[in-house]
């Protein structure tokens, strides 16, 4: 019997933002504590990413930088929203990231139906975000877009029917998103927990195998091949 993991890759594959943008323009991204070109850029405001993941595209001849999976970041320092007296520090990212330095529109990765969606306003929150839920094989998965403009809420309802490649939403900017440059943010959830409207994208190390297990790899279903 095939398993979730097994299905997922046997899916064709689906683009998620800017149809037109082909996978031989994207670079891969690393925005991990090992980089060490990091440590030479002054990134400490949106602007700052904006201008410094301008530079890597131009620099690459790219037009969209990915990555990010099972990533260890220090990005998240400037917000209370990944640590607190009471947890651990949250510093792994559990999604994939897609960054593009303009007003982008976003797809459904496959056929499903709306889930929930809210505006996760805090600092450095997803912002505006959308789950969708799909089943397949008798298997039932979410996917997860966040960063997205406020707009991209307006007339959705629990339940709709969403088809694969139909435009959802599009991306927001720093003031609406998180205060991050403009990305998406997309990520696979098997187990929803009961959540509305939101879901972790970043863990501590503590609980980064169970986060591992229910939030596969996106590129499973991107499948982008460099």
């Amino acid at each position: 019997m095939k398993d979730i993991l097994q299905i997922l890759s046997e899916i064709e594959s689906a683009k998620v933002i800017s149809k037109a943008i082909d996978y031989k323009d994207y670079v891969p991204l690393d925005l991990s504590v090992t980089n060490v070109n990091l440590s030479n850029q002054k990134l400490e405001t949106s602007k700052d990413y904006a201008c410094y993941i301008q530079e890597y595209l131009d620099n690459h001849q790219a037009k969209i930088a990915f990555g990010g999976y099972n990533e260890h970041r220090s990005l998240y320092q400037k917000s209370t929203v990944f640590k607190n007296q009471n947890s651990d520090e949250r510093n792994i990212h559990i999604g994939l990231d897609l960054w593009i330095n303009e007003s982008a529109p976003i797809y459904a990765a496959l056929d499903g139906t709306i889930h929930s969606f809210q505006n996760n306003d805090s600092l450095g929150d997803y912002g505006p975000t959308l789950i969708l839920k799909h089943q397949i094989e008798n298997f039932t998965f979410h996917t997860l877009y966040g960063h997205l403009s406020l707009n991209s809420l307006e007339g959705k309802k629990t339940g709709d029917f969403v088809k694969k490649g139909e435009q959802i939403a599009n991306l927001g900017l720093p003031t609406i998103n998180g205060d991050y440059a403009q990305y998406l943010h997309f990520q696979i959830i098997i187990d929803i927990e009961n959540k509305v409207g939101d879901y972790s994208g970043v863990c501590s190390s503590k609980k980064l195998a169970f986060y591992l297990a229910n939030c596969p790899d996106p590129n499973l279903l991107l499948k982008i091949n460099l």
